[in-house]
């Protein structure tokens, strides 16, 4: 955080200078104004070409590949499986049930299975787990 203010900061100030220059240049009639509005046009392009490169050179989630034999191996049906996937997204069980047109108190025996599956004591836990065993 404090490179990117720094950053910006050191880009503002050379801004300043510039349109200064600028200012004493057309004072001082040393150059035309056209001059100093391509160079003020080519210091805006390059400074937003930077700032396009830093913004697409973030750093991407590796997409990782579902472990399906780990799933079997789990003996995870469906349902449950589809149960973690909407608990790894933080909803609750009442909002699980209403996406899976299910009764609150299955989502909860579906979500206590899991559990014991994953060997996990929390929810936040079998999210982990799940993680850990590339199944989410």
């Amino acid at each position: 955080m404090k490179k990117t203010v720094l950053v910006f900061g050191l880009l503002i100030l050379a801004l300043l200078l510039l349109f200064q220059f600028s200012k004493y240049a057309l004072i001082s009639n040393n150059l035309q104004i056209e001059l100093i509005i391509t160079i003020i046009a080519i210091v805006f392009f390059v400074i937003g070409v930077y700032i396009n490169k830093k913004s697409l050179n973030k750093s991407k989630i590796p997409s990782t590949e579902i472990n399906q034999k780990k799933i079997e191996e789990l003996e995870l049906s469906k349902r449950e499986y589809e149960v973690l996937q909407k608990i790894s997204e933080g909803l609750s069980n009442k909002e699980i049930a209403e996406k899976l047109f299910l009764s609150e108190s299955t989502i909860k025996t579906h979500v206590s299975n899991l559990l014991l599956k994953l060997n996990a004591k929390r929810r936040t836990q079998a999210v982990q787990i799940a993680k850990a065993f590339q199944i989410i």
